[in-house]
């Protein structure tokens, strides 16, 4: 059941949101700016950290499998139309209307393809799991990214992961609401079996290039640290992720996943 939780950084995860926290602690804000105007969303497969200052996620969280990721296979794309989150006021959320006539595409941070249900999916459809990202990152190497993950939990037999956007100021908005526009998005990554983290930091721009950082350099840059209960040396050293995937998706980008990944810092 989802369910709607007031939320500042240092608040403990209720009960029906820890599971898709890594040792079963969801994320933490390291930048207390960020944590001004939030709400802390539960829903059936992942958690989200709303800003109603950024009308969007901060960060969503979730644990992957290799059991659920077999009934996202079997129940394929059921659902195809976002919504506004009802759980949220108007004047904090987004709306449709401020994606129209913006050049931006509606990108999930929890990813539709992980759901393991039709009512997952259908959260995942929610603006409040969406940011705007450019149709170059959103259908290209950022698929890419999403793929490569889904593999790799399917090998490893769970992941969790974390997902957010990273804002620069001034920030560019989009729309009556003032939606914030990224200028980068980020996917980090915990594998249990190899005890070992990473993360994908991904440009949100016409030309989209991913590095591959350790989790202390993500946190150092976005200010949420997505994994807090990892000791210092795994923190500071970033994992052998996969390469993102070709997209299926890529019409308007032709970019080569193995060209536009390096593993550098952002």
């Amino acid at each position: 059941m989802s369910a709607l939780f007031w939320a500042t950084a240092s608040q403990a995860a209720p009960a029906g949101c820890a599971e898709f926290g890594g040792d079963g602690q969801l994320p933490v804000l390291t930048n207390e700016a960020l944590g001004q105007q939030t709400v802390l969303l539960c829903n059936d497969a992942f958690a989200v950290l709303h800003s109603g200052i950024s009308h969007g996620p901060l960060w969503t969280a979730e644990h992957l499998t290799e059991e659920d990721l077999e009934r996202s296979m079997q129940i394929g794309r059921v659902v195809r139309f976002f919504h506004a989150d009802p759980r949220l006021s108007f004047e904090d959320r987004a709306e449709l209307s401020d994606y129209r006539a913006s050049d931006y595409d509606r990108g999930h941070m929890a990813c539709s393809g992980d759901e393991p249900s039709r009512r997952a999916q259908e959260q995942s459809f929610a603006l409040s799991n969406v940011v705007p990202q450019t149709p170059e990152l959103n259908e290209g190497i950022w698929t890419g990214v999403e793929m490569a993950v889904r593999g790799l939990a399917r090998r490893e037999g769970e992941l969790y992961v974390v997902t957010g956007p990273v804002f620069s100021a001034p920030r560019k908005t989009i729309g009556w609401h003032r939606i914030s526009v990224p200028w980068a998005t980020w996917k980090a990554v915990y594998d249990p079996a190899e005890d070992a983290a990473g993360a994908y930091f991904c440009l949100n721009n016409a030309r989209p290039t991913c590095t591959i950082i350790s989790i202390g350099a993500l946190t150092q840059a976005t200010g949420v640290d997505p994994f807090p209960s990892l000791p210092d040396d795994i923190r500071q050293t970033a994992m052998a992720l996969p390469r993102p995937r070709q997209s299926p998706y890529a019409v308007r980008t032709q970019a080569d996943p193995e060209r536009a990944t390096a593993e550098a810092g952002p």
